[in-house]
């Protein structure tokens, strides 16, 4: 039928309409900002990364290798390698970001960036308040604006930090497990070594009579 499409999006505006004087799950909008709708808990806004532990500079899980830079599709995110390296969340030495900037101007929020990273280190925040006079410099994230700690992304995507901090544990568990594993085969071969190597201790020299050689001692008469 012709219409037909306008016509049942109208009837459902009108039950839309009607609907939010009796009841609240038909009321559709709000006096912002004085009345707030909650976030969805996958709503996504722009990226930001992630810290373990209090101190956001020495526990960011990012170790700068530059994946989420090159697949970035509108090329706003910018990082610079550091010249030492720290342990990461498994105790293994990583090369750190020294710069991380995100132009969230340019930024469209494909979220490939988090999909492409295999280090659980960069995430979707959910903030969209981000107004600012500053055209430029207020809209250029640096790594000290992106850091979030892990507690706040528990506290906007529940369900999935949990996941990745179950895999992430599952993940130090093994490299835990095969450090001490080789650490038990280094101990456990040093100790054969230790056995099997031969004693200095030096036996008594005794001399032994040669035959035919007269005892000391005077001949009988």
């Amino acid at each position: 039928m012709l219409g037909e499409g306008i016509i049942k999006g109208m009837a459902e505006t009108a039950r839309n309409f009607f609907g939010s004087f009796v009841s609240k799950e038909r009321l559709i909008t709000v006096e912002y900002p004085e009345q707030r709708i909650p976030t969805f808990e996958n709503a996504r806004v722009f990226p930001f990364l992630v810290y373990d532990g209090a101190d956001w500079e020495a526990g960011l899980r990012c170790v700068a290798c530059q994946i989420c830079e090159k697949e970035c599709p509108p090329k706003c995110i910018y990082i610079e390698k550091s010249k030492e390296k720290k342990p990461d969340y498994a105790g293994k030495l990583q090369i750190y970001p020294a710069k991380f900037d995100i132009d969230v101007s340019v930024c469209m929020s494909c979220q490939i960036c988090v999909e492409v990273c295999p280090f659980e280190a960069i995430k979707m925040n959910t903030e969209f308040e981000l107004a600012t006079d500053d055209r430029f410099g207020g809209l250029l994230l640096d790594r000290q604006k992106l850091a979030r700690s892990n507690e706040y992304y528990h506290s906007i995507h529940p369900t999935e930090a949990a996941e990745v901090d179950a895999r992430l544990a599952e993940e130090k568990a093994k490299v835990e497990a095969k450090a001490k594993a080789a650490a038990e085969a280094a101990a456990a071969k040093a100790a054969a070594a230790a056995q099997a190597k031969p004693t200095d201790t030096a036996s008594p020299k005794t001399d032994t009579p040669k035959s035919g050689t007269p005892q000391s001692g005077g001949e009988g008469a």
